[in-house]
């Protein structure tokens, strides 16, 4: 989604040093892929937290929690998902999560 500059998360990261990959995040992966009618947003949000908790990709949580947050996920269900992944993804993959969670809602 477009901030006040008219420019996408992807856009502001990688500008003009990866023109081809941010086209391809805010075209396909958030163009097509989110907008398919099978999955809300909101359940969209949660596997996706839940799928970066269990590779232990806890750095793109920076961006997930709160555009869950904002597709309709609540505190409790984000903090119940990641707490469910700790028993497939394993503990110390949960308690970074936790504990990026717990600096992000505490905003």
């Amino acid at each position: 989604m477009p901030d006040s500059s008219g420019q996408t998360p992807m856009q502001r990261m990688m500008g003009d040093f990866a023109p081809t990959f941010v086209a391809l995040t805010d075209d396909v992966l958030f163009g097509q892929v989110w907008s398919r009618p099978e999955l809300s947003p909101r359940d969209r949000s949660l596997v996706t937290i839940s799928s970066l908790v269990s590779a232990g990709n806890i750095e793109q949580l920076n961006a997930h929690i709160p555009m869950g947050l904002a597709n309709g996920l609540t505190q409790d269900e984000i903090i119940e998902a990641i707490t469910h992944v700790a028993f497939y993804a394993g503990w110390p993959r949960t308690v970074s999560a936790l504990t990026l969670a717990q600096q992000l809602l505490a905003k």
